[in-house]
């Protein structure tokens, strides 16, 4: 199971981290991934935290703003949001698949078979 956590509202600008803990598995051998949902919009991946090759994947949208890290230790994986935009203003999801490099970077919805509940971003003055 994964629970996620930390949304909220923000206004322009500003900064949220949302985290992914897992209960009853460890992650060390799972790609994780972050994907969002806007209203009447399909669920886009945002970022992908690899574990074959131990690289971080992201969008072109949040590229340079979001930051994926993760703490085995903690079975919790995070998105640091930084310089939040209106346009990313959305629900937030992670899922956990054992998967290579090359289906992590793609950050496709359908690679991953666990997921978390989605938590509300919304970034609006």
């Amino acid at each position: 199971q994964l629970v996620v956590s930390g949304g909220g509202s923000v206004q322009p600008g500003g900064s949220l981290r949302l985290s992914c803990a897992a209960s009853g598995f460890t992650l060390d051998y799972y790609a994780i991934g972050w994907f969002r949902q806007a209203p009447g919009k399909e669920r886009e991946g945002v970022a992908c935290l690899s574990i074959t090759d131990n690289k971080s994947y992201y969008a072109d949208s949040v590229k340079g703003r979001f930051t994926i890290s993760r703490d085995n230790a903690k079975r919790t994986v995070y998105l640091q949001m930084d310089s939040l935009k209106p346009e990313d203003t959305a629900v937030y999801y992670c899922a956990a698949e054992v998967l290579f490099a090359s289906t992590c970077m793609k950050m496709r919805a359908i690679d991953f078979g666990s997921w978390g509940q989605g938590t509300q971003v919304t970034v609006s003055s």
